[in-house]
């Protein structure tokens, strides 16, 4: 198996292991957020997943969209005190 294979199925493994990390970590943090917090991360999730599900959209364009888009909701976060 060429190296750059071998390269590609630890770099998916690795993905994998940051997924399951990511998921593990926020389902911690659920029970302690606000229903306003909530509401704010649920809405940028769903627009994530909603733009990742379109499999002819590249990835760069993705997270240029994402950055318009949840720059309202990081700066609402960052001013809450």
């Amino acid at each position: 198996m060429p190296a750059s294979d071998l390269l590609s199925k630890g770099l998916d493994s690795d993905i994998t292991a940051a997924h399951e990390r990511f998921m593990a970590a926020m389902e911690s943090r659920l029970p302690a957020m606000s229903l306003e917090v909530k509401e704010r991360y649920f809405a940028i999730l769903a627009s994530l997943v909603g733009k990742l599900e379109t499999p002819d959209k590249q990835l760069r364009d993705v997270l240029r969209e994402m950055m318009s888009e949840a720059a309202a909701f990081i700066f609402q976060e960052i001013g809450a005190s």
